[in-house]
This record gives C-alpha cells, sequence and structure tokens, in this order.
C-alpha cells in the first residue's frame, strides 16, 4: 500500500545557542539577518552591503552530513539568506562563540592577541570566517587563508593581522564545548546530533504569512506539481540572486518555492559516463568533484564569487539564472554538458548549448525546472582550460570569461569547443573561431587566424566593466594563453600571482 504523503509542516524549526526555535507566520523573504538585529537583538551581525559582498553579516550554518554521523560548519551571508531556508539546522552567531564565563572562543583571541580588529565593524564576520575553517581544517595553508577571507572585506586595511590570527587560532588549548574544538579534535556531542536530527521529520514546508507563502517541497515529484499549480511562483534555490531582488530592488515576492529540501536536486552522483549533479548541490559541494575530474578548472572554480556565497550558491541556478556573465556555464557549455528538465508532465534532455536564446532567455517551458546537470567525464588527451578576467582578483563580476576544450593528434586540432561569458547577450561558443582551427596545425599562423576570426563571433558592448575593444582584445590574447600553456610556452598559470604559496 502506497505511503500517504505527511501533511505539510507550518512552521520552521532550528537551533540557536542550543535552543530550539520554531517560527510560524515567517515572512518568507526575511533574511537571517533581519531576524538577528531586529527579532533577536543580537546585533554583533552587520550589515554592510546587503548584497553578499562585503562579508560583515557572515554567520555559520551548522548541518549534519549525509549517514547523520558528523557536522559540517559554513560560512553563508546573513544578508541575502531568507530566514525559512534555517530549517532543519544549527545558526551560528558571533554571540553564539562566548564560553560559559563570557570567555572569548580561540578565534576570538587570536584577533585579539593579533590586534586583528581596527574599527571593529568587518570583524565579527572575519571571526564567523575563521571559526568556519578552524571547524574544517587543523593546519591551513597561507594560501588557504586567503581563499577562506575571501569574501570578507576591511576598509581599514587590517589583512596582515587578520592573517595572523588565522594562523594562530590553534595554539589555544581548546574547551570541551563542540564550538571550541578545531577540526580533527572529536567528533560532536550526541545530544547536538540527535537535537538536529530531531528537527528532520521529511516534511514539506507551507508557511504563510500575510497573504504570502513560502513553500519547500521534499521531492521532485511535489515540486513539479507545486510549479504546475503556481506558475508565477519564485524558485529559491541558494538565493545569492534572489536575495538581491529583495534587499537591492525591494520586490515583493508573493509566493517563494524552495529546492533545498528536494532529495533528488540534492544528489551528486558520479556515474561510469557523467557526473551528475542535482540542481540543489551547493557550489561548495560541486567544485571539489568538478576539479577532481577537471583540475584545470580549479583556479576559475576558486575565483568563482565567494566561499560564503558558494556555500549558499548553486549550479542548478547558476545555470537556470542564465546571465551571460555566470562564470560556470562557458566551461560547462564545451564539456558538453546537458540539463535534466523536469515538469508535471514528463522529464526531457537538452544540451546546455540550445538552453540559453537570449539575454536572461531560456528554454524552460511553464511549470519546468532543472533537475540535474550531466557532465560528461575526461577523455584521455583533452585540454579543458577556463580563464576568468575582471577588475579585482577575488569576489568580482566577469569582464571576460572564456573557455576552451581542444584536443590534438599528430599535431593537429582534432577536436575544439570554445565558449565566452560577457561577449554576447548569452553564453556563447565561438563557431567562427572553432572553425579557423579545426584540422589545422596547432602552430603560431593557425592561432593568429583563429585570434582574427573571433571578431565575426562577436560584437561586445561598452559598460561599466569594460569597452568593447578591452573585451575583444582580451578574448583574442585569452586565445594566445591557452596556444602557450597547451604546447609549453608558459611554466605557470594566469593566476599564480595571486596567491601566495
Amino acid at each position: 500500500m502506497a505511503r500517504v504523503p505527511a501533511k505539510p509542516r507550518d512552521r520552521i524549526r532550528f537551533l540557536l545557542d542550543g535552543e530550539r526555535y520554531e517560527l510560524d507566520n515567517v515572512d518568507p523573504t526575511r533574511t537571517v539577518l533581519q531576524f538577528l538585529r531586529e527579532d533577536l537583538r543580537r546585533t554583533g551581525t552587520k550589515e554592510g552591503c546587503a548584497e553578499g559582498d562585503c562579508g560583515a553579516c557572515t554567520v555559520v550554518i551548522a548541518e549534519l552530513n549525509r549517514d547523520g554521523s558528523d557536522l559540517s560548519a559554513r560560512a553563508i551571508n546573513s544578508c541575502i539568506q531568507f530566514l525559512p531556508t534555517l530549517d532543519g539546522k544549527e545558526l551560528i552567531t558571533v554571540e553564539s562563540l562566548a564560553g560559559p564565563d563570557g570567555d572569548l572562543h580561540p578565534v576570538q583571541r587570536a584577533m585579539v592577541d593579533c590586534h586583528g580588529s581596527q574599527c571593529g565593524f568587518c570583524t565579527p564576520g572575519f571571526v564567523m570566517s575563521l571559526f568556519a575553517l578552524y571547524k574544517t581544517q587543523t593546519a591551513p595553508s597561507r594560501e588557504t587563508i586567503d581563499h577562506v577571507l575571501a569574501g570578507n572585506l576591511c576598509r581599514c586595511t587590517g589583512y596582515r593581522p587578520i592573517i595572523s590570527a588565522a594562523e594562530a587560532m590553534y595554539d589555544e588549548t581548546p574547551g570541551d564545548d563542540w564550538l571550541r574544538q578545531p577540526a580533527g579534535r572529536g567528533q560532536p556531542p550526541a545530544a547536538r546530533i540527535a537535537a538536529l536530527k530531531s528537527l528532520d521529520d521529511g516534511c514539506s514546508l507551507d508557511i504563510a504569512c500575510d497573504g504570502r507563502r513560502f513553500i519547500a517541497p521534499a521531492t521532485a515529484a511535489e515540486l513539479a506539481t507545486l510549479l504546475a499549480e503556481h506558475g508565477d511562483a519564485t524558485i529559491l534555490a541558494g538565493g545569492t540572486d534572489v536575495g538581491l531582488w529583495v534587499t537591492k530592488q525591494h520586490r515583493d515576492i508573493d509566493t517563494v518555492i524552495y529546492t533545498g529540501r528536494v532529495k533528488e536536486l540534492c544528489e551528486l552522483k558520479v556515474t561510469p559516463s557523467h557526473l551528475d549533479i542535482g540542481a540543489a548541490v551547493s557550489l561548495t559541494d560541486v567544485v571539489p568533484v568538478l576539479v577532481g575530474h577537471y583540475p584545470d578548472l580549479e583556479d576559475l572554480m576558486l575565483r568563482f564569487a565567494s566561499p560564503p556565497i558558494r556555500n549558499a550558491a548553486t549550479l542548478g541556478g547558476n545555470v537556470a539564472n542564465g546571465s551571460p556573465i555566470g562564470d560556470s556555464m562557458p566551461a560547462l557549455v564545451v564539456l558538453d554538458t546537458t540539463l535534466k528538465l523536469r515538469s508535471a508532465s514528463g522529464s526531457r534532455e537538452l544540451p546546455l548549448d540550445d538552453f540559453y536564446k537570449d539575454y536572461m532567455v531560456n528554454d524552460l517551458q511553464p511549470g519546468e525546472f532543472v533537475e540535474s546537470i550531466r557532465v560528461p567525464l575526461p577523455e584521455a588527451g583533452v585540454h579543458v582550460k577556463s580563464y576568468k578576467i575582471s577588475k579585482r582578483f577575488d569576489q568580482d563580476i566577469s569582464a571576460v570569461c572564456g573557455a576552451y576544450r581542444l584536443r590534438i593528434d599528430d599535431g593537429r586540432v582534432a577536436d575544439v569547443r570554445i565558449a565566452y561569458g560577457g561577449m554576447a547577450a548569452t553564453i556563447k561558443r565561438a563557431q567562427h573561431c572553432e572553425k579557423a582551427m579545426s584540422g589545422q596545425p596547432w602552430n603560431e599562423q593557425t592561432i593568429e587566424s583563429a585570434m582574427r576570426s573571433l571578431t565575426e563571433d562577436f560584437k561586445p558592448i561598452d559598460d561599466m566593466r569594460s569597452t568593447a575593444d578591452y573585451r575583444l582584445r582580451v578574448a583574442q590574447n585569452l586565445l594566445r594563453r591557452l596556444f602557450l600553456e597547451t604546447t609549453g610556452g608558459l611554466d605557470d598559470t594566469v593566476y599564480h600571482y595571486g596567491r601566495t604559496g
């Protein structure tokens, strides 16, 4: 006999400082930051930019791993994280770190001892990013510390003492509480794991507030049914784009349908032929798997937003959003990625290259959603590269992002796929350039011809990030870099200067 689905729950449940919170009548787009500062008066968490750039609002989310034996601790931007997405999780703020007697956490003590706070406004955010590092790595390198802090900005230019604090925070003898134990110092207490397990009843959510709704289905079938019923609903994944609709554009969203609880969309599988990436899998979880198969994409992925953004954002959201400056799509296009699209009427598979129709217009039909992204596994002897050019090294939007898949046989270009972001209204293949290279000797003459042919593929625009002439010149020069890197003309990658070893 088929199991009757449980009735959707009408309240969210999460932990904060060991206390279980249950909230109903929650505004679907109220942010975690608003809840902390305005409802709880926990003002340690700051608002700086309200768009996930500065890191002053950083908090940490703890969740159970898949088998329920351990916890992850990940920093997120509370300014663009909607409160209902906390369901089933533990929220940790800078106030949470104080000991029973008010003594400082090892991270906080290191910040004091190393003079890591100047005006102090950004300090709580740095502390929380460092706390997440403290809970996940035992002896981070300087390069790792730089990456972890890429989402925190200090207007007082105090980075050196903050980095010193990151190196010193492991020196203090940790306490018995899980919050004070660095990575590798034992498992979380059974009571903490049990408390989190008690939050997960497997139910979907349906929360109403002043005529607006937040709905979080538990299965892909439920999601398909809901989208058929609510054609004007906003699909929420990580919220790193939709959050800005609320905080910057002040939009009112009547119905939010959240994908983060959909079981099938949270799965990541490696099949004999593909990476099958559920649309709700976070970028943080996608990156090591993708880079494990395509190591030359590591530099691009490390510059894809910041750790707090990657912890919340999803690859499915980036793909479905379809921005022409989205950094994942050029590489996915050249890898011949396909999308599994689903609706109440069935499923279909579509090449990503055919998905984008015009600026922010894609091939999704009414009621349809991206269920998974299927990336073919690498082939022997094939070069895959992707380069990002932006004004800032970290935490910046691309002016140009180029991606290349190249196979050379007997000194000739046997197969080539090239795609660029930032050069047109959509992510676009450089088909004239590909034609100029295909079958030709991989030499200086071919690369010169290919560079010239890019003028037939793209007529870039001028905007605040770049002039059209600069974009075209950069796209051409990145093609030359591909040539140099694949022929031994460069000993290092284009991004080596941006990090110390």
